[in-house]
């Protein structure tokens, strides 16, 4: 077996590289090249000219397919940019505004990574005659002795994207190699600088790559005008209490920003975007011990009739918390939390985890209950 999981030479295995131009993918096509595997460089240009969403551009345009066509040349291998502007705004920009719409929350990240790389692009690998396609994702895949391949968290806690990737199938998973799993970014920083990558001191993106100023309200109103319509910010009793300038500038858990004062500090409990109410209350009315996953996608065996001890990240910046995971009808699925957590927003992903393996997960639809379930054991 080659370090891929190829029954033959290196030489031999043809690998398509997803690189968007960032020193993490770049140094993905450099450590295979320098393996000996017959590496040809992909770079989606996903950035909508036509929706003019930003003036400086976004990943995967302008500057980073310059940077990732330069690491190609530096590296010899072939590389293509795919114009996939109309693919990228039908399948992530346009339901990114449509969420905010519905008082959402959303990860434009995981729906690109579902519907366009994991997608579009790993089948285009496959036209390519690509044995696999390989990605700079910090996460780790494993097969199992029975043959199945599993996705663990990175080595690096600091650079897990495993939440971000929940929504990978088992065929996906099947196809995909990622190299950087077992890294911590430094070292792979410093594999840029011998491979003689410019890209090695390049910066991490840090916003949403179609909003790279982090203006994501203005994207919003541009793409749909009504999210931006100003409506009451009220208390639990529907009571009054202020006025907001559209519910895209708000969250659930929100505490700053709100323009109100009151005896004790308010957050945002809810959105409801269909009367433009923003509803506020104390701390405490945050609570929830339940939580509704849709779109539920299960890399893990059947989730037993009496549920599965597990844990489950509900933002991607927050740590896992213990949880009982129930399936129910129709790719859905029902957690109840050992402890009540706070500021659970709609929109966001449940991510489901057993000790370091990524079980699966599904966007959170609703959350409810405040009483606390009986604990039971679980895999931290």
């Amino acid at each position: 077996m080659n370090s891929l999981g190829f029954p033959k030479a290196p030489a031999s295995t043809r690998v398509v590289v997803a690189m968007s131009g960032g020193v993490d993918s770049s140094v993905v096509a450099g450590l295979l090249v320098r393996q000996g595997y017959e590496v040809i460089g992909i770079t989606l240009q996903l950035y909508d000219h036509g929706a003019a969403i930003s003036r400086k551009g976004a990943c995967c345009a302008g500057q980073d397919i310059h940077d990732a066509r330069n690491v190609a040349e530096r590296l010899g291998i072939p590389h293509y940019v795919l114009d996939y502007e109309s693919r990228f705004r039908q399948s992530v920009i346009d339901e990114f505004a449509d969420s905010y719409v519905r008082g959402e929350t959303p990860i434009p990240c995981i729906r690109c990574n579902q519907r366009v790389k994991f997608r579009d692009l790993l089948q285009t690998a496959r036209d390519l005659g690509a044995d696999c396609l390989a990605t700079g994702h910090y996460v780790q895949r494993v097969v199992s002795e029975g043959g199945q391949a599993q996705l663990l968290r990175g080595a690096d806690p600091r650079r897990d994207q495993s939440y971000f990737l929940y929504a990978t199938t088992p065929e996906q998973l099947d196809y995909l190699r990622f190299p950087l799993g077992h890294m911590e970014k430094p070292e792979v920083r410093r594999l840029a600088e011998d491979f003689g990558l410019a890209v090695a001191d390049k910066p991490d993106s840090q916003d949403i790559c179609f909003v790279p100023n982090g203006d994501y309200a203005s994207v919003v109103t541009k793409l749909r005008p009504e999210a931006a319509e100003p409506g009451e910010i009220v208390d639990e009793a529907g009571r009054v209490l202020g006025r907001h300038d559209g519910v895209i500038h708000f969250t659930v858990g929100q505490r700053k920003g709100l323009g109100i004062a009151g005896p004790e500090p308010l957050y945002v409990l809810r959105l409801d975007a269909a009367k433009r109410h923003v509803v506020v209350g104390p701390k405490a009315s945050l609570a929830r011990s339940v939580v509704y996953l849709r779109e539920l996608n299960w890399l893990g065996d059947p989730i037993p009739a009496d549920g599965l001890a597990v844990s489950v990240k509900l933002r991607s910046a927050q740590p896992a918390v213990a949880a009982t995971i129930f399936a129910d009808d129709n790719n859905a699925a029902r957690l109840e939390l050992f402890e009540p957590e706070y500021g659970i927003a709609p929109g966001q992903a449940g991510v489901v985890y057993q000790g370091e393996r990524m079980l699966g997960g599904g966007w959170i639809a609703r959350t409810a209950g405040k009483s606390v379930p009986a604990k039971a054991e679980i895999a931290a």
